[in-house]
C-alpha cells in the first residue's frame, strides 16, 4: 500500500511515485521503502520524520539521486532520475542540489574556504568568483574570521555550518539534510535549523530534513512521518512563510 502526498503549490520540483527500495544483509533482504509516493513542490520546507530503520534517510538520498530506487520512479523538475547515467546524475546533484549530512564530510587537509569552494571548483566555475562567493557565505553563516582554519580547528556547530556554506556555493534549487543536528548538542541543532530555514527562505530554494527528532521536524510547515517503509501520515503544521 502507498500513501500520497500531492502539494498544492503547483508542478512538482521533486516526486516519487511508488518507490521500493530494499538492501541484502548476509541471507536476508531488507526492506526499507514498501511503495512511498510523494510528491514537494518548489520552495517548500518538508521534514521527514521517522524512527531508525523507518527509510526516511533511504528516502531522501533517492530523492537527491545519491542512490536508485528498486522500482518505481523518481523525478526531478520533472525528469525522470532513472534516465540519467552515473555521471549524469553526479553532475545534477553538484549543480542543483546542496547535501548536508550529519557527518559534515569536510575534507580534512582542507582549509573552510576550500571545502567551500570544492563543488563550485569540480563544476569548473570562475575561480575569483567561486573565492568571493565562497568568502560570502562562510561569512553568512557566522565563520568570517574561520575560512582558514581545518576542520579538527572548528567546533561541531562550526563544522556543520561549513558544509551548508559548501551545500549553497552552487546556488541550487534543492537543499538536503539527512540528519543534520545529529552530532550536535540541542542549542547548537536549534541554531543550526533555524539558520537552513534562513537560508531556504533567502534563496527560495526547497528544503527536505530528515529526521527523528520531533522538535527539529516541528520547525517545518510540513512533516511526512514514516514508518516501516511506508508513510504513516503527511500534516500540513502551519503555514509556508
Amino acid at each position: 500500500m502507498s500513501s500520497a502526498a500531492s502539494s498544492t503549490n503547483g508542478t512538482p520540483q521533486l516526486s516519487a511515485i511508488n518507490v521500493r527500495k530494499s538492501y541484502r544483509i548476509g541471507p536476508r533482504t531488507l526492506d526499507v521503502l514498501k511503495g512511498v509516493s510523494i510528491e514537494i513542490a518548489p520552495g517548500e520546507c518538508v521534514a521527514l520524520r521517522g524512527a531508525s530503520g523507518a527509510g526516511k534517510s533511504t528516502l531522501l538520498h533517492l530523492l537527491g539521486g545519491l542512490d536508485r530506487p528498486d522500482s518505481g520512479s523518481i523525478s526531478l523538475g520533472g525528469h525522470d532520475l532513472a534516465g540519467y547515467s552515473a555521471s549524469q546524475l553526479a553532475t545534477l546533484r553538484n549543480e542543483r542540489v546542496g547535501l548536508v549530512f550529519q557527518a559534515y564530510h569536510l575534507l580534512p587537509e582542507l582549509s573552510a574556504l576550500e571545502n567551500v569552494s570544492l563543488p563550485a571548483r569540480m563544476a569548473r566555475r570562475s575561480a575569483s568568483e567561486t573565492d568571493r562567493r565562497a568568502r560570502s557565505l562562510l561569512a553568512r553563516v557566522g565563520l568570517a574570521d574561520r575560512v582558514d582554519h581545518r576542520p579538527y580547528e572548528l567546533s561541531g556547530g562550526e563544522q556543520q555550518r561549513v558544509a551548508i556554506a559548501r551545500a549553497l556555493i552552487n546556488s541550487p534549487t534543492l537543499l538536503l539534510a539527512d540528519e543534520p543536528t545529529g552530532n550536535l548538542d540541542s542549542a547548537t541543532g536549534g541554531e543550526i535549523i533555524r539558520l537552513l530555514r534562513e537560508l531556504q527562505a533567502e534563496l527560495n530554494a526547497t528544503l527536505v530534513i530528515a529526521t527523528h527528532d520531533n522538535a527539529l521536524a516541528s520547525v517545518a510547515p510540513r512533516v511526512v512521518e514514516l514508518v516501516d517503509g511506508l508513510i504513516l501520515r503527511d500534516t500540513q503544521t502551519h503555514p509556508t512563510t
